[in-house]
């Protein structure tokens, strides 16, 4: 298994890998993924990773991605004796080879739900591809939900796949966008100019819950800071749904799985239309990944939410202790 970069000016380096893992053995895998991540944090530049299950029909595929602040400590990574020692315990783990796309500099890919697309452009096609990459934007540009896409070119020696990432607002969006009969029928012309393509798609833990406008230099923040608000949000509304709606319940003689399942529409339903459209213009200046560009900012953000919760979690146990 190779890396694939495309390089840029500004350095940021992200890998998207995909693993199809034996049946039967994803506890395993995920046992040893946690291992991976584990090392990977001691190197250099690294800046987080994420885990995606596979959808229901991908074979059981998982998605992984990896960050790092440069390509150059990314390759590092990559090309680590640490790194060959876990692809060798992993072994048994996988069916067949993984495939993985290097992605430097642009925007994140964490962006609501991405698709990353990897063609092999024949040659003597470039300039072609390149005018039907055009063409297929065009067409994207009028989908509901497009939100962007990005175009990474091959580097002789390091890469030679060309890379295309384009996001979309919501999953059903984008999988509307590559099922459509318009896509399948561009994806036909273009095959003149590319030997075979990859998709792989990359979704978002909260991607509903944070909005910021519709155009594609907006996005959503990290899954660590949307883990972190929804966490602000989510814990005071349970709370004060089981201090008010659940003794009503019990007075009422609701069985407790019925109950529960209304505290939980309940919960969702004031999250989903009151309390993290606040939190989003509350920390919007930490939210926003078009605003927070320094480490200042991460950490004041991150430090205004702890704070918060312990806040809460001060009141809640001065009030009903």
């Amino acid at each position: 298994m190779s890396a694939r970069a495309s390089p840029d000016p500004r350095g940021s380096a992200t890998v998207v890998i995909s693993q199809r893992v034996r049946a039967g053995r994803n506890d395993d895998y995920k046992r040893w993924q946690e291992k991976t991540n584990e090392v990977v944090r001691g190197f250099d530049g690294f800046q987080g990773t994420e885990m995606y299950t596979p959808d229901s029909g991908d074979e059981n595929e998982w998605v992984v991605v990896f960050r790092f602040s440069r390509v150059e400590q990314l390759t590092h990574w990559l090309d680590s004796t640490a790194r060959r020692q876990l692809l060798d315990e992993g072994g048994p783990l996988f069916d067949g080879p993984a495939t993985q796309e290097v992605l430097s500099g642009g925007t994140p890919t964490d962006d609501v739900v991405t698709a990353v697309v990897s063609h092999d452009v024949r040659p003597g096609h470039e300039r072609d591809f390149l005018r039907w990459q055009d063409k297929i934007l065009k067409e994207q540009e009028n989908q509901p939900g497009f939100m962007g896409s990005e175009l990474f070119r091959p580097v002789k020696g390091i890469q030679d796949r060309w890379v295309v990432a384009f996001r979309f607002d919501t999953r059903q969006h984008l999988e509307a966008w590559l099922d459509s009969d318009t896509r399948r029928r561009l994806v036909d012309e273009g095959r003149v100019h590319f030997g075979s393509y990859d998709v792989r798609k990359i979704g978002s833990a909260f991607g509903g819950w944070f909005r910021f406008g519709s155009g594609p230099q907006e996005g959503v923040p990290p899954n660590w800071k949307q883990a972190m608000s929804v966490v602000l949000a989510l814990y005071p509304t349970v709370m004060i749904l089981e201090l008010t709606a659940g003794d009503w319940f019990k007075d009422l003689g609701v069985p407790g799985y019925i109950a529960l399942f209304i505290s939980n529409v309940l919960s969702v339903s004031v999250l989903t239309w009151l309390l993290m459209p606040l939190v989003n213009r509350a920390l919007a200046f930490w939210l926003l990944p078009s605003r927070a560009r320094s480490v200042r900012v991460h950490v004041a953000g991150a430090a205004v939410v702890a704070v918060c919760c312990l806040v809460i979690i001060t009141i809640f146990g001065l009030t009903t202790g």
